[in-house]
């Protein structure tokens, strides 16, 4: 069974669902290089197709993570027999008004690319929270009972829900308004410290073990729902909600906004996003830890842009409330389209296994022989090596900062060894290095470290399975003089445990460097720099590396090395 999952809006992406795994998915914005691009997710579908071999006609099922109707659906697919809908009353009336104000018509000229659907293929609308619910459990390995909660700004006005799952099936336990949303609530504290609300959210996290929230306890209550017991005791009116559209990104505003800037300027930007974490810290654990003892299991898995937030999920692990713990580590509304393709697939066929996901490697690859014919075109110099994790190893161990281009592209937000920035982690200063020559962004921003899963228990205090960066673990205390430019001010680091057989590449890199200086962690972050997506194309790895500070890169078999 063959299913299309499509998001269009925020991080618009899709993702394609074979006989329940998933084999390609990808955002929009890695093919239009404008972040969280909000338009028709056309190259996104073209690469899912092309992938797997596979065509229109090949597709069972096209789900879409919307419970109404999405009119860009029209433009996105050839809907044939749907064109000739019966004109009602409310359009004449629309068109009359449009014809008084001379409004033109939102429609897509002719070179803009639609795809036939196919007679057989039905299109199935999956609530938004439900398909965040769904990208959490069936990733999660397992049927058996789990709670599943899912937080976010708002999408098909929630902000968040509950659902049990069990033994291959979904079922609703409650759902929050968005008068509950903590996303709303933690996105405007970040526009009141001046950054994107929708994007931003990260760098608030990253000021907040910088700050001290007793300095300012309780500022915000007036600006965040409350919760107590697993349920909402205290909504929240966030008065009007109003976006901006900047180069095909959305990006929202509230008033409310304005007076969190206010209180940042009166105690201090660090201060404020230490207090929003607790907060966001406090009110989440409102939710889940009543909820698990309601359902009497110790299972959670979890999914929604508010999850995003590792350091609210090491709370929760430390909590010792739970015993597994899985969050879809592209919990965001890029992660939409997977989650409303599988709930479509398990759906038709709920006694079919759970996979667990071992990877995000589901993007677009390409050949050395495609990577040499861009290099040959710009006319670059370039070498090729045979063994490119030993030749990278070298390079990192004599501290020089190297990208790192390999196989196929990774799903989320996180660099996860296929489209990474690396150096060593030996010195404190080589993170003020990146951030100021490399990434050109704040200097308090912390970086994770990538480290070979058979080490983990060296390096992470209650230590665990950690493939995706989704869950920050404090670092232990014999090993943070060793590797200072990945733990964070707090004691933490955000790491990606790396097993040879899922990311056989990268674990080769990992242990020729552990060969050579004695440890096996690397600082790893996304191949971009602040306010780009992920390099995808090789063209757009050149453009990248040639643009910063960075010393070396290897692309496929091929290695660039600037000269100093």
């Amino acid at each position: 069974m063959k299913i299309l999952g499509v998001h269009i809006g925020h991080d618009s992406s899709a993702a394609l669902i074979v006989d329940g795994r998933i084999v390609a998915d990808v955002a929009e914005e890695r093919f239009t290089r404008m972040k969280h691009y909000a338009g028709l997710p056309i190259r996104a579908i073209e690469y899912c197709l092309k992938s797997q071999k596979l065509t229109m006609a090949d597709l069972d099922a096209v789900a879409v993570p919307a419970k109404g109707s999405v009119p860009d659906l029209n433009f996105l697919f050839d809907l044939k027999g749907a064109k000739e809908q019966k004109v009602t009353r409310k359009r004449q009336a629309f068109e009359f008004v449009r014809e008084i104000l001379k409004k033109p018509e939102v429609k897509p000229p002719l070179y803009i690319k639609n795809f036939p659907l196919h007679s057989k293929t039905e299109i199935i609308h999956v609530e938004h929270h439900l398909a965040h619910a769904a990208s959490a459990y069936y990733t999660s390995g397992s049927r058996d009972k789990q709670l599943i909660v899912t937080i976010d700004g708002s999408g098909d006005s929630l902000s968040g829900g509950l659902w049990r799952g069990e033994n291959g099936k979904i079922t609703k336990l409650h759902t929050f308004p968005n008068a509950g949303s903590l996303g709303w609530f933690y996105s405007n504290v970040t526009e009141g410290l001046g950054w994107w609300h929708g994007d931003g959210e990260g760098k608030t996290m990253g000021l907040a073990p910088y700050g001290d929230h007793t300095r300012c306890q309780g500022v915000l209550d007036k600006f965040t729902p409350k919760y107590r017991n697993g349920d909402l005791i205290e909504p929240h009116d966030f008065g009007r909600n109003c976006y901006w559209n900047e180069g095909g990104a959305i990006q929202w505003h509230f008033d409310e906004a304005y007076e969190i800037r206010d209180l940042v300027a009166k105690h201090g930007a660090e201060h404020i996003a230490a207090e929003a974490q607790r907060v966001l810290e406090e009110q989440a654990k409102q939710i889940i830890f009543p909820w698990l003892e309601r359902e009497g299991t110790k299972n959670l898995s979890a999914a929604g842009g508010v999850m995003l937030n590792v350091k609210l999920n090491q709370r929760l692990w430390e909590s010792g409330k739970i015993a597994k713990h899985h969050t879809y580590p592209n919990p965001g509304d890029s992660g939409l389209a997977v989650g409303a393709a599988l709930h479509a697939y398990f759906s038709a066929n709920p006694g079919a296994p759970i996979h667990p996901i071992e990877d995000l490697y589901w993007g677009p690859e390409y050949s050395d022989k495609e990577i040499e014919e861009t290099l040959k075109l710009r006319r670059i110099e370039y070498r090729r090596v045979e063994n490119v994790a030993e030749h990278m190893a070298g390079k990192l161990a004599e501290g020089k900062i190297c990208s790192w281009f390999q196989g196929r592209m990774e799903s989320g937000p996180r660099a996860l060894g296929a489209r990474s920035i690396l150096m060593s982690t030996a010195k404190a200063e080589y993170k003020d290095i990146i951030n100021a020559r490399v990434k050109f962004r704040e200097g308090f921003r912390p970086f994770c470290p990538s480290l070979l899963w058979e080490r983990k228990e060296d390096y992470l205090e209650n230590a665990r399975d950690e493939f995706f960066m989704i869950t920050s673990f404090t670092c232990k205390e014999a090993k943070r003089k060793r590797v200072p430019a990945v733990v964070h001010a707090d004691g933490t680091l955000r790491p990606q445990t790396v097993k040879k057989e899922f990311a056989p590449k990268f674990w080769s890199l990992l242990h020729e460097f552990e060969k050579l200086t004695g440890d096996s962690v690397l600082l790893n972050t996304s191949f971009n720099v602040m306010g780009e997506p992920i390099v995808n194309h090789p063209r757009d790895a050149v453009r990248c590396f040639y643009d910063n500070g960075l010393d070396v890169l290897a692309l496929g078999s091929f290695i660039l090395e600037k000269k100093v």
